[in-house]
Order: C-alpha cells, then sequence, then structure tokens
C-alpha cells in the first residue's frame, strides 16, 4: 500500500485496527513511534547494483493502556512528516516487534490494516539459472530459499 492509499482510508474509519497475517490483532494502546524514508542501496546476486525506498512506520506497544490512536491523529502524523522530511508516495513498510522485530507490507481488508509478511526472492533468477516461479506454490522452505543446484548465491 502507498502513502496516498492511507491518506484516502483513514478520514472513513473510526478506529485505527493493525492485524497479523495470522490473525493476531496488534494491541489497542500501540503508538506510531516513527515515520520515515528507509533507502536501501544493495548489489544482488547477480551483481546489479540496486536501490529501494519505502516509507516506514514504526508500531510499539506501551504500558498506556488508555491510549487509542484515532485514525485522524494518525492522518495528522503523517502530514507532518510529509511537510517536515518531504517524503514522496512510495510504499509503505510497517516495522513491528512481535517476536523480534519484523517489517510487513501493508495491506487493508475494508475493516482494518494488515500486516503482511514479506518474503526474501532471488532477484537475478537469470543470473542464477533459476526458472520464474510462482511463490504461491512454492512450500514454506522453497520460498526463503534458492532452488537446490541452482547456481544462486
Amino acid at each position: 500500500m502507498k502513502l496516498s492509499e492511507i491518506k484516502k482510508i483513514l478520514p472513513d474509519l473510526e478506529n485505527t485496527v493493525f492485524q497479523l497475517e495470522n490473525g493476531t490483532f496488534v494491541p489497542e494502546n500501540f503508538h506510531v513511534t516513527e515515520i520515515g524514508t528507509t533507502t536501501k542501496k544493495f548489489i544482488d546476486c547477480g551483481g546489479v547494483i540496486r536501490n529501494e525506498s519505502v516509507i516506514n512506520f514504526q508500531l510499539w506497544n506501551a504500558e498506556d493502556y488508555e491510549h487509542r490512536l484515532k485514525p485522524t491523529k494518525l492522518l495528522n502524523i503523517i502530514k507532518l512528516s510529509e511537510e517536515k522530511l518531504n517524503i514522496e508516495d512510495l510504499e509503505i513498510e510497517v516495522e513491528y516487534q512481535n517476536e523480534t522485530i519484523g517489517r510487513y507490507d501493508l495491506a487493508f481488508n475494508g475493516n482494518h490494516f494488515v500486516l503482511k509478511n514479506k518474503n526474501t526472492a532471488c532477484l537475478a533468477n537469470t543470473a542464477c539459472g533459476i526458472p520464474s516461479l510462482n511463490l504461491t506454490e512454492l512450500n514454506p522452505d522453497e520460498k526463503n530459499s534458492c532452488l537446490p543446484n541452482s547456481g544462486c548465491c
């Protein structure tokens, strides 16, 4: 989900609710402690230099059990970050600590926001000799690794 999309959704919501893809809800007393841009410059296993930028939202569970972040307040935080940081309309990545700090894609299911699990992938399939595959057809062990004898990394 891009920043422009969340800005269109928030005004129509009564509450700001986030749910993990496994069905677990982020506690209602969460705070958005950061909004910013994260940029990653790297080289893939095929030798191609790449740049990726995303908007980062950090969610944090507070000890303040009376706290509820209303949609209008989150929209104001987003607008302030756009003004002060010149944030572009990029994809949103949510940082949230469950067992460890995780990074999630963001979706909306019509009622609340969903933190979607991310998957690793080989970005140089041709250089590695990996055929194009639909990740949804792979079992979980295959999704996060190169195929056997592929020559990848």
